[in-house]
């Protein structure tokens, strides 16, 4: 396709960029995921996009048009999480072990991911969950077979080798088409953007400030919840319930990251026992973090 025209508008300085339309992004989008741009086109736009700033209707067209190439599997009661592409750095994930507590309660994660994408260089949800035995109740989906079409970009964005707009949007992608999305952010204004994003998408969104961008809870944070047009904040402190484990400072290897999860120390044990308490509450199977430990 002629794409000169599109790149022309994240790419020719603040005075001459704008935002695309909503059909001028999805036209974009579909280009990328069809291969019909070169390479070079691609990573240009990447770049030249996320510089320019993103605009929620753009956001919005690129999910739109996700959806068109997603191989759904549809488990509506599955709890979707949300985990960033780039990994988690200092601290093993804990997300097996909170879901081990959960089997007997019947909740079910539904996860994706795949390659390790720019910029933080992690160790990846991928790695974890092909070396780790995952309990019953995970449903983990590779890029590789729900979305080969984005897999394909995995190259182009490690050789451009920052973060693209890509990053923001790809946490959660409703292949399982889940009534229900926990998702991790860092920053305040992707909490904002993941509400305007996603809280049509879902009968109850989440949104947990937790460790790396992850919705794992290490320390105290804040947890946004999204139902019924209503947002409610609310503060979670492990340290109030006797939690007091000690995250690391150090970047880790993937060699002891999977040491840690596939043999737990008692206190990261008691750590993902937490977790599962606060999702029995967050997901109203318990009317309170301290009924969710009770009945762990």
């Amino acid at each position: 396709m002629n794409f000169l025209p599109y790149l022309k508008l994240v790419g020719t300085g603040p005075k001459r960029n704008r935002d695309l339309t909503k059909e001028e992004m999805k036209t974009v989008i579909r280009a990328f995921l069809k291969q019909e741009v070169l390479p070079e086109q691609a990573a240009a736009f990447l770049l030249g996009w996320r510089v320019k700033g993103e605009s929620t209707e753009e956001f919005s067209a690129a999910i739109e048009v996700f959806d068109e190439f997603i191989r759904h599997d549809p488990r509506p009661e599955s709890i979707e999480f949300g985990y960033p592409y780039d990994g988690k750095v200092k601290n093993p994930y804990l997300f097996p072990l909170t879901a081990q507590y959960l089997e007997p309660f019947n909740v079910h994660f539904s996860l994706h991911g795949g390659l390790l994408q720019p910029a933080k260089g992690g160790i990846t949800l991928k790695e974890i969950s092909e070396n780790v035995p995952l309990p019953s109740n995970i449903h983990y989906y590779d890029r590789s077979e729900y979305f080969p079409e984005l897999y394909r970009f995995s190259d182009i964005r490690a050789r451009l080798g920052l973060r693209s707009s890509f990053n923001t949007i790809e946490k959660l992608l409703g292949i399982t088409q889940s009534k229900t999305a926990i998702i991790g952010a860092f920053h305040k204004p992707f909490v904002e953007k993941y509400i305007a994003l996603y809280k049509a998408r879902y009968k109850k969104l989440i949104i947990i400030k937790g460790n790396e961008g992850t919705p794992e809870i290490f320390g105290k944070c804040t947890v946004t919840i999204v139902e019924n047009g209503n947002v409610e904040e609310i503060k979670i402190d492990p340290k109030l319930y006797g939690i007091n484990y000690s995250k690391s400072t150090r970047a880790i290897s993937l060699e002891d990251s999977l040491q840690q999860t596939k043999e737990p120390s008692n206190a990261f044990m008691e750590l993902a026992k937490f977790n599962a308490a606060v999702l029995l509450f967050l997901t109203e199977r318990k009317e309170s973090i301290e009924r969710g430990l009770q009945a762990l």
